[in-house]
């Protein structure tokens, strides 16, 4: 039933929201110049490597890290990246990632390989028998205020209590933090911590 609702509503939003792809490509380019889409390896279901796409927010040859690590993320975050980081509309061709099968639209935000403390605890907590998701109930519940092992253990509790039902419900609590921009910063800054 998940990946009926996952594949249907995907396939639907992508044909829906085909205008503002395009309006948001040519903002990129516009600004930053190519690629538009940003690609990068990620761990998915079963802890194996996925490639995740999204817009580019980033300048080109950015460094590949986590970006708490990345103190610099000021200086290389481009003017069009700024917005679509804090609107989260970057995150808008993970659509396909969902429509293929890769994702679903709930589950634990997949981490790139290189972040192993969390990804070693997901591992042990059997975080990895489920897709990971454009949000999740760690996204929901404090996001990148949340140290390594509170996100893992919050990922768990999805695993266990996996519903349609409950998906939808984080949706929608997804969509209120979103608006209201909680819990989200970018690299070095003070007082909040970084968006994966």
């Amino acid at each position: 039933m998940k990946r009926i609702f996952d594949f249907t509503v995907s396939l639907l939003l992508i044909i829906a929201l085909f205008p503002v792809f395009l309006i948001i490509a040519l903002v990129v380019l516009i600004d930053s110049g190519y690629p538009v889409i940003f690609k990068q390896y990620r761990v998915g279901k079963d802890n194996k490597l996925f490639y995740i796409y999204k817009f580019r927010t980033m300048k080109v040859n950015t460094r590949n890290t986590a970006t708490e690590d990345l103190k610099e993320a000021n200086s290389v975050i481009t003017k069009s990246g700024r917005i679509l980081r804090k609107t989260s509309l970057d995150e808008m061709p993970q659509l396909f990632n969902v429509l293929s099968g890769k994702m679903s639209f709930v589950g634990p935000r997949p981490l790139i390989p290189e972040e192993k403390e969390i990804r070693q605890i997901r591992k042990e907590l059997g975080v990895y028998s489920v897709r990971p998701g454009i949000t999740g109930l760690a996204q929901v519940n404090g996001r990148d205020m949340l140290s390594a092992k509170e996100k893992a253990l919050f990922d768990k509790e999805y695993v266990e209590k996996q519903s349609l039902l409950f998906d939808i419900k984080i949706m929608f609590k997804t969509v209120l933090v979103v608006l209201k921009r909680e819990n989200i910063s970018e690299g070095g800054e003070a007082g909040n911590s970084r968006k994966v």
